[in-house]
């Protein structure tokens, strides 16, 4: 593939902030810009096309993370939303427990930690200063734990879990088990069959390169039956386009959560970037993002006093590169970097690089050659 024609960035910045916000590529651009060239001649007139690339794109989820049905797939705003749908859906009871890392995005920590009028207790567990975090996180869980949650790639660092395992092991404890999977979802597959999960969330504006504004929410049937809603609408009906039907019921699929009309705009981008995944296959996708850490390592280490704080194990990592350099300033480091075309962000006390399976090598040998600059 044509990667300069598919991402036409500007020659002069080294794009490597995909773990926070992603270019769209150009087929995602063009089919937005069809979207609002029809919305501006013909209004609503192509509505049951648009709901056609709608169930395209539930599709394209379901495939994504191997889901047993479209049933089992909503589209919601955003990860938090999602996150915040799973918290606030539960029965709670005082003296129930709640796990999750300790280094988690403020989304999948404030959620749980809102739950403390209830009497809930939230177990944040050190992940960083052991090899086997998947252990010091399962040694958390006991009689009272309801539910684990983590991110499948933490966000500052990048620290990559072992979800198969913690699955298993909420499995034999009775636990209920979300998954954050924004930061790798486009980088490695994801499958909730075989992770047990019991939910999954995931915004598309990061590595699966669509607009912010639209997330997918996979809920295992049984799981989703247990979460009471808080927000009704026409969307969420069984008997969804029969209007005047005076009685009503919920849709026993995942679509309950959808209260309201879709966003269309934005089913339209995700559904365009997620064409790009299956075309050309999340194997050798993941392949090029990890080809393109281990290079970004390796350069670093080239570089004295640059200290990497990612994990180095290819088990242990997905698409980002977290580093710092001792007795400097990283935020004026990272200012620098960004005046200077180097797009990235401050994470973690340290630089997080994130390239995506199109950024070349020639893009990050001058994102490490302008650093070497800066540092000297």
């Amino acid at each position: 593939m044509d990667t300069s024609t598919e991402f036409p960035l500007d020659p002069n910045i080294c794009y490597l902030n995909h773990a926070a916000v992603s270019p769209w590529p150009l087929r995602t651009h063009d089919r937005v810009a069809e979207f609002a060239k029809a919305n501006l001649h013909h209004g609503a007139e192509f509505y049951p096309q648009w709901l056609e690339v709608e169930n395209n794109l539930r599709e394209q989820c379901k495939t994504l993370l191997n889901a047993g049905s479209t049933d089992d797939i909503a589209l919601v705003k955003n990860t938090s939303e999602a996150l915040s749908m799973v918290a606030h859906g539960l029965e709670w009871k005082a003296g129930d427990n709640i796990v999750i890392p300790a280094c988690e995005f403020p989304s999948n920590r404030v959620a749980w930690e809102s739950l403390a009028k209830y009497g809930v207790e939230v177990r944040q567990v050190d992940t960083r200063s052991t090899d086997e975090p998947e252990l010091a996180i399962i040694e958390q869980l006991d009689e009272h734990t309801r539910l684990l949650s983590v991110s499948s790639v933490q966000y500052d660092i990048g620290l990559r879990l072992d979800l198969v395992k913690l699955g298993q092991s909420c499995q034999q404890h009775n636990v209920l088990y979300c998954v954050d999977a924004i930061q790798s979802l486009g980088v490695i597959s994801l499958d909730v069959e075989l992770i047990q999960a019991d939910f999954v969330m995931a915004d598309g504006h990061k590595w699966l390169l669509a607009p912010e504004g639209l997330a997918l929410f996979y809920s295992r049937p049984a799981a989703r039956k247990q979460l009471k809603l808080h927000e009704f609408g026409w969307h969420m009906l069984e008997d969804l386009y029969e209007f005047d039907k005076p009685d009503w019921s919920i849709a026993k699929s995942a679509r309950r959560f959808e209260c309201g009309s879709p966003n269309m705009l934005g089913v339209h981008a995700l559904d365009a970037s997620l064409s790009l995944f299956s075309g050309i296959g999340i194997e050798s996708i993941s392949r090029n993002i990890f080809n393109n850490t281990s290079y970004l390592i390796d350069k670093l280490d080239n570089i004295s006093d640059i200290n990497i704080l990612t994990p180095r194990s290819a088990t242990r990592h997905a698409g980002i590169v977290t580093f710092d350099i001792p007795n400097i300033d990283m935020q004026s480091v990272h200012a620098k970097l960004m005046q200077r075309g180097v797009i990235c962000a401050l994470r973690g006390g340290g630089i997080r690089f994130s390239p995506h399976f199109y950024t070349s090598n020639n893009v990050l040998d001058r994102a490490i050659n302008i650093l070497a600059e800066e540092i000297k």
